[in-house]
């Protein structure tokens, strides 16, 4: 009985393909500033909110209450300015408003006026107005007046919603005399 041994075939790599050189990644590019707008929509911006205010000033003047307040000025450059917008909508620049107001007087319930209030005022604010999906950063200040200011309650939340809807209101009569859309959506 003879056993054969065979040896093993030896085994000889193949041949390797040259490995693929990756191709250079292109660096990240940075968005720079917006654009600049035209004159026209900067003139017609500025004229309207400009205008809106000074209604407030006489709306406030009249009635013996100032109506415009810092947030205010804010939100009327958003709607001039950015009317499409979600910050610039009615839902938000009221409801956000109002909403905004309701956390300063609530904090200031349970806290009393001061500056700790009105920080807490300013950050409880963001939080509502994501629940109630009206976000219009300008609001966050409300509370914060409120909770610095302790005003009448009544008479505060009555005269914001006045001035609030006034705001719309210009927004809605310089968007039918350019021809822009807005509101993009009510509530």
């Amino acid at each position: 009985m003879t056993t054969s041994t065979q040896a093993p075939e030896a085994t000889v790599p193949a041949p390797s393909a040259p490995t693929p050189v990756p191709a250079p990644v292109p660096a990240p590019v940075r968005p720079g500033p917006p654009p600049r707008p035209r004159p026209t929509a900067v003139l017609t911006a500025t004229a309207v909110s400009t205008a809106a205010l000074l209604l407030l000033v006489a709306l406030g003047t009249v009635l013996h209450h100032p109506l415009l307040i810092p947030p205010l000025a804010a939100s009327m450059a958003l709607v001039a300015a950015s009317p499409d917008l979600p910050l610039s909508q009615p839902r938000s620049v009221v409801g956000g408003q109002l909403v905004s107001a309701l956390a300063g007087f609530a904090v200031l319930a349970v806290a009393g006026p001061g500056l700790w209030s009105a920080a807490v005022a300013g950050g409880l604010a963001l939080g509502v107005m994501a629940l109630a999906r009206a976000p219009h950063s300008p609001a966050a200040a409300t509370a914060v007046i409120v909770a610095l200011g302790s005003p009448p309650f009544w008479t505060f939340t009555g005269l914001l919603l006045a001035s609030c809807a006034l705001l719309v209101a210009v927004g809605l009569l310089a968007a039918r005399a350019t021809r822009r859309r807005y509101p993009v959506y009510w509530f």
